[in-house]
């Protein structure tokens, strides 16, 4: 199935209009259909497409391995006699020659950063091989798109030397929830809220695990034959997606991304947790997992000043990547044995407290989805996210969202049942939260459980969402 990507497919539909070739980036996760998404525009616009994609990293490979895979595929699918290029520039060359004169072309050269990996100079290549051969195929639109999005920003698009090629740099995030649950088909009416929740929870708004969902089954059995299983989707994506996409820094990263499993954390006390120096190599390896898409970097006006906070929180925003590390990580050795049971999802430790963390990543990673429904439209955002203060009059806010005029806050819950007593929790919270008078306060409620009507008729929240009802449609 292909879902969703109507704002990309537009944007790309307008470079047909163009009378010279264009130069595109993609970047995003590995399995959010990067791939998928030009394929299906080069099948709609009726373009005729050539794809290569870089061989994944191994050891011993060597910078030959990926040239003459580079030869191999473009050989197989412009059906040309194989040529085994010896150089980048070779490579290029040979890829202008064999673009067919007549009609719109589409190229992918697919992981990208796996491609030039071996030779320091590839960017460079890729660079004169565009503007001698390549950009004067006027119905040409070449993709370079990678999951390692650090290196694509890094050593393209940041790069002078390609200063001003690019017509189009698109980042692919997760589909919006209504999306999502158009994966479960016509069943999607037959099942609670709580099922389609559940399961969105542990594979976020990635397609291609929405892909592999069984719409005739329990949300439970779903979770249990991707994750719980030793063949299961998602029980082995998680090792082969990190050492694809990091390499010999994975390690490392993935021991940050433990360490903010439980919740977000500031720069300090993730150096703190890992015994490592706050400088050094720590920025970069945040700055590495959040350009990946695993990590976000939340930061806030300051509600007394309405100057941004010096303070962020790094927040573990991939539900997949947490919901492995809580879960499937600690019984891996179980789980491919086949001795890993459970009867209910809800008896696995601490499963209510990390779901709860689950439901609100789905939220604050669509906050823009849901301006609608908060009734914020017409508002010019200037922070959307978390908000905390630590000490005896502390404070913590699921998501604060400022603009020049309006503070709304909003609290995110996912309970079975909501306490009346959230009216009174949400008064103290504006309470302790400084602000200017010149500001408006609203107070917002997005939620999955029942309700009590008397929260309804409360009238004190200026925006009731139900996320359930709302990915319903």
């Amino acid at each position: 199935m292909f879902l969703g990507r109507e704002k990309e497919l537009e944007s790309l539909k307008r470079l047909l209009d163009k009378q010279v070739s264009s130069l595109v980036a993609c970047r995003g996760r590995r399995r959010i259909g990067k791939s998928t998404l030009f394929r299906e525009f080069a099948k709609r616009e009726k373009l005729g497409f050539i794809s290569i994609e870089g061989l994944g990293p191994r050891k011993g490979q060597t910078n030959a391995d990926q040239l003459k895979n580079f030869g191999v595929r473009l050989s197989e699918q412009t059906r040309g006699r194989l040529v085994i290029p010896q150089t980048w520039s070779e490579a290029f060359d040979l890829l202008a020659r064999r673009i067919p004169k007549r009609g719109r072309q589409l190229v992918l050269l697919d992981e990208i950063s796996w491609m030039g990996k071996h030779d320091p100079d590839f960017a460079g290549y890729l660079k004169n091989g565009w503007d001698d051969a390549l950009k004067h195929h006027d119905n040409l639109i070449l993709v370079v798109c990678g999951s390692v999005s650090s290196w694509v920003k890094r050593n393209l698009l940041d790069s002078a030397t390609f200063g001003g090629r690019f017509s189009r740099d698109l980042v692919l995030k997760e589909l919006p929830l209504r999306q999502c649950a158009e994966f479960w088909r016509d069943r999607r009416e037959d099942l609670a809220s709580r099922e389609l929740l559940d399961v969105l929870s542990v594979t976020g708004g990635v397609p291609r695990y929405l892909e592999e969902v069984d719409p005739s089954l329990s949300a439970a059995e779903n979770i249990r034959l991707m994750c719980f299983t030793s063949d299961g989707p998602l029980f082995k994506d998680f090792s082969a997606m990190f050492s694809e996409v990091f390499g010999e820094t994975s390690v490392m990263k993935g021991d940050v991304l433990r360490t903010l499993a439980d919740g977000a954390k500031t720069l300090n006390e993730i150096a703190q947790s890992l015994g490592v120096e706050r400088g050094g190599s720590l920025g970069g390896v945040l700055d590495e997992l959040s350009e990946a898409g695993f990590v976000a970097k939340d930061t806030v006006l300051n509600p007394r000043t309405w100057v941004q906070s010096r303070i962020s929180y790094y927040r573990l925003c991939d539900n997949y990547a947490r919901f492995y590390l809580k879960f499937i990580e600690p019984h891996v050795d179980a789980i491919r044995g086949g001795r890993f049971e459970f009867e209910t999802l809800a008896e696995l430790p601490g499963w209510q407290t990390v779901m709860g963390l689950q439901f609100e990543n789905l939220v604050l990673n669509r906050v823009m989805d849901f301006r609608e429904q908060l009734h914020l439209n017409g508002l010019s955002i200037r922070s959307a996210a978390p908000y905390r203060v630590n000490g005896k009059n502390g404070v913590q806010v699921d998501l604060l969202i400022q603009s020049d005029e309006v503070m709304c806050v909003v609290e995110v819950k996912r309970r079975k049942q909501i306490k009346t007593e959230i009216v009174d929790e949400v008064k103290e919270k504006i309470r302790k939260i400084r602000h200017p008078k010149s500001i408006s306060v609203r107070k917002a409620l997005v939620f999955d459980g029942e309700l009590p009507v008397s929260v309804r008729r409360s009238g004190y929240f200026d925006a009731i969402v139900d996320v359930g009802q709302m990915i319903r449609g």
